[in-house]
């Protein structure tokens, strides 16, 4: 099993859509952000892409047909060369629409939850927090936006760079330059398969769906140590006015 699909686009471009869309194309399993927290050694060999280092692509994707989103969208020319035979696409939206979604998600969000001092020192009891918390910070806000993402100008100019790169590099047959707007038609064409029959094209992981999984998979691993503690705390001073009384 060898990457067939890369992905260019940036976070919130529709690149959930587009991954359940590969799956049901026979192009999963599809890399993505939630592949890339679920170990410290995928964290480490994003960590070491980031800082120039060799990184064994075809063993970090091992098992995969496809990878898009943040992290692998911020080395497709890396993963390119690593999959000579892969193809390309690159999910695109309105530059101010994709900016107001990404602050109100993937950056806003996780920034109000470990505001609070608390909060932070516990995920650091989180294994999968601190995965998160590493490649998003090292390899997007970092990495991608040189810690200057709350610019809204050099945030969109970034993006909008971004797209027109990767228009240059790929070879346009390679390319498919993409909306998920646009449904089944130019992605099945694209990568010479049939549409689904009777199969509607799934839009997914709007803000509120995103909320529901920042609670599920960030915020529950820290709120149940948090809980723990409180009883832990409630029973030793239930058990001491007993002893009082």
């Amino acid at each position: 099993m060898s990457i067939r699909v890369i992905g260019a686009g940036f976070g919130r471009t529709g690149t959930t859509s587009l991954e359940a869309a590969l799956e049901e194309l026979g192009f999963g399993p599809c890399y993505s952000m939630a592949s890339s927290l679920e170990s410290p050694e995928h964290a480490e060999a994003w960590d070491a892409a980031t800082r120039n280092k060799p990184v064994n692509w075809k063993g970090l994707l091992n098992g995969y047909r496809s990878a898009l989103d943040w992290p692998a969208a911020s080395f497709y020319a890396e993963l390119i060369q690593a999959y000579p035979e892969a193809k390309v696409i690159l999910t695109v939206r309105d530059p101010e629409d994709w900016y107001e979604s990404t602050m109100n998600t993937i950056y806003g969000v996780p920034k109000s939850v470990y505001a609070s001092p608390v909060l932070s020192l516990l995920s650091l009891f989180a294994p999968r927090t601190r995965c998160a918390t590493r490649i998003t910070e090292g390899v997007i806000w970092e990495g991608t936006f040189s810690g200057r993402f709350k610019d809204r100008e050099y945030a969109i100019g970034v993006f909008e760079r971004h797209i027109e790169e990767v228009k240059q590099r790929v070879p346009p047959e390679k390319l498919l330059v993409y909306s998920v707007k646009q449904g089944w038609g130019p992605l099945c064409e694209f990568l010479g398969v049939q549409e689904p029959v009777c199969k509607p094209f799934h839009h997914l992981n709007d803000k509120k769906s995103f909320l529901s999984q920042v609670r599920r998979r960030f915020v529950l691993p820290i709120a149940v140590p948090i809980v723990g503690l409180v009883l832990v705390r409630l029973s030793i001073r239930a058990h001491q006015l007993l002893k009082k009384g």
